[in-house]
């Protein structure tokens, strides 16, 4: 038995859900989202609650039933409360600035970077050593959040970069004479 699985999914007050064939889909006060369940799995709606069960006791449906649940899961938090990532740039002359739908960083390069900020996600800037990515789709949000990581990873010596917050950087000794 999945441990994840079992466990109903209670539709939060403000959300709605309605299934059609193996997709279902979310509506609440942040937006709609929907997700295709495999063939190993049958979704059903039962009042506020969506539950999730297997078609069978293969390996394969016994795994597709706790990712699905998680999925649901995800899409009720995603459109009720939505998601969120908060980062922290720490570096001498190292900001970020939000332009229009641009988020301009300086990172210590002879340029600025300028980071195009996708459909779906919504970037702040409230001070200008702190990002912060939101959105309902929370494999969007984490992938838009790494991507901006990516222009510049915390390094182990002095600990300039981008990083998340309350993220640990392993830091390093430097040479010795």
């Amino acid at each position: 038995m999945s441990r994840i699985g079992k466990k109903p999914v209670t539709l939060v007050k403000g959300t709605s859900a309605s299934i059609s064939g193996q997709t279902i889909e979310v509506k609440g006060p942040k937006g709609t989202r929907s997700f295709t369940a495999g063939d190993d799995v049958t979704l059903t709606v039962e009042g506020d609650t969506v539950k999730v069960t297997p078609r069978g006791m293969s390996k394969r449906a016994r795994q597709q039933w706790g990712m699905t649940r998680s999925m649901v899961d995800n899409l009720v938090v995603g459109v009720s409360t939505g998601f969120k990532k908060e980062m922290e740039i720490q570096g001498v002359g190292y900001r970020a600035a939000m332009a229009g739908n641009v988020l301009k960083l300086s990172l210590g390069y002879s340029h600025e970077v300028n980071f195009e900020v996708p459909a779906g996600v919504t970037v702040t800037s409230p001070k200008n050593t702190e990002i912060i990515v939101e959105g309902i789709d929370q494999q969007l949000v984490g992938q838009v959040a790494a991507n901006i990581r990516e222009w510049r990873a915390p390094e182990p010596y002095k600990g300039k970069g981008i990083r998340y917050k309350g993220e640990f950087v392993f830091r390093k000794e430097g040479k010795k004479k």
